[in-house]
């Protein structure tokens, strides 16, 4: 945890949050993300007794494990306090520093949160520990793809107008690092599949204002502090509209939504086949002639 580079302003993390249930926060991904954690669930022949929703901002997650019957005590592990319910008990705590012991839920998920953690491996690592052996870890986060459309226009927008680009969109882990990173945290049967949705909004500032009320805007702590140049802003929303708008003058706006999944390590799973160790040669299963090296293939 020390010596992992700190990317996020986890402070300000929390205060933007906190701003935007003040403003009245905007759910939109996080109903698309509960319904289809719900779905995913619901495939899985599995009675999950202790469940942890791991610092999802909102309600929408543990409404829909309250709903599911394969699953029972539910417990709500967050920063920021907001969005209480009677569907789970709660716990105060940093994703960054689980405050459980090992081997203590049958399921661990995680909605649009783990994106803003500073050590995601050591925290994939904590997550697999409080999992029992044979349980299960399922979680959503933004992926690298999101808001290409906002980036680009303010890259040009910053370098036109001042000469140089500032970090302004957080910078997400792609599909393949993510599977890497279960791999390391020591998950068994590991998947990721990734879910991408367009938005289109009437301007801009319709979208930064969702931002907001997502608690997304620029927490980074390598962000400018300076305040943006109204020349600046007004040319990145030249830009974006010149590049990015449809035919009817609505802007499209990219959301990536990365899943992964994993199990607690548990010697009843299924596991991959030593080196050597197949019974039926590939070429049988094909139905063709194996050429052996240096064997120069007919024509």
């Amino acid at each position: 945890m020390a010596d992992s580079p700190l990317i996020f302003d986890r402070v300000l993390l929390r205060a933007r949050r906190r701003r935007a249930t003040a403003l009245g926060p905007a759910t939109f991904l996080l109903d698309r993300v509960a319904d289809d954690l719900a779905d995913r669930l619901a495939a899985v022949l599995r009675r999950f007794d202790q469940a942890l929703d791991l610092g999802t901002p909102g309600n929408q997650v543990r409404t829909v494990l309250a709903r599911l019957g394969s699953v029972g005590g539910i417990v709500a592990m967050d920063a920021v306090l907001e969005g209480k319910g009677a569907t789970a008990r709660f716990v105060i705590a940093d994703e960054e520093a689980l405050p459980f012991g090992d081997a203590v839920f049958d399921l661990v998920v995680s909605a649009l949160s783990l994106q803003f953690v500073n050590d995601l491996p050591g925290a994939l690592v904590q997550i697999r520990r409080a999992l029992k052996p044979d349980s299960l870890f399922v979680a959503a986060l933004i992926g690298g793809e999101t808001l290409p459309e906002l980036r680009q226009a303010f890259a040009a927008a910053e370098s036109e107008i001042e000469g140089g680009v500032s970090p302004r969109v957080a910078p997400f882990a792609d599909l393949r690092d993510l599977g890497a990173l279960l791999q390391r945290a020591g998950f068994a049967l590991p998947v990721t599949d990734v879910d991408r949705l367009t938005v289109r909004y009437d301007s801009v500032f319709a979208l930064m204002h969702d931002l907001r009320r997502m608690g997304a805007t620029n927490a980074l702590v390598d962000r400018r502090r300076a305040p943006l140049k109204r020349a600046t802003l007004m040319r990145m929303v030249q830009i974006y509209a010149e590049r990015f708008a449809d035919a009817d003058g609505r802007l499209r706006a990219t959301f990536e939504i990365v899943w992964l999944s994993g199990w607690a390590p548990h010697p009843s799973q299924q596991q991959p086949l030593r080196p050597g160790s197949a019974k039926t040669r590939l070429a049988e299963a094909l139905g063709t002639r194996e050429i052996s090296a240096g064997e120069k293939a007919g024509r």
